[in-house]
């Protein structure tokens, strides 16, 4: 019994290969996180916020956080840079360790927003925290002068 090529030989009768590898990459963002330590942890999850949701209190991340926002926009702050909305097909991302992160709720009043997060966990840490009401007042400085509310 001969073999025809089309059991994965590598014979010259396989399928031509598609050269759509070569264009089918877009770059969305590129960011030099911090450094990770041995023993990091990965995760990617998918958040959706109802219309006009404020989204997550300030908070921050053990690690890194890198977005893209599937549908919608998201009202994004971090602490240092002014309130921006990232829209569908845009990006964002963060530092992670004691930056806070002020706001990442629906900037649509009207509509839902859904977005992909892959972040990265120092080891041991929690993943998200908590930012309290004392230790923000004692940032306050911090914080970007914040923009009057409209729709997105």
């Amino acid at each position: 019994m001969s073999d025809n090529g089309t059991h994965g030989s590598g014979g010259s009768s396989e399928e031509p290969r598609s050269e759509v590898w070569k264009t089918a990459v877009t770059m969305l963002q590129e960011a030099k996180p911090p450094f990770l330590p041995e023993g990091a942890s990965g995760m990617t999850i998918a958040v959706e916020w109802p219309p006009g949701d404020p989204g997550t209190p300030p908070h921050r991340h053990s690690g890194p956080a890198f977005g893209y926002v599937l549908e919608g926009a998201v009202r994004f702050e971090l602490e240092g840079e002014p309130e921006r909305i990232v829209r569908a097909g845009e990006t964002f991302w963060e530092p992670g360790g004691d930056v806070i992160h002020y706001q990442d709720g629906n900037a649509l009043p009207d509509a839902r927003t859904r977005f992909v997060v892959t972040m990265l966990c120092a080891p041991g840490q929690p993943m998200l925290t908590l930012v309290e009401d004392e230790e923000l007042a004692r940032r306050a400085h911090l914080r970007a002068p914040r923009p009057p509310r409209t729709g997105a």
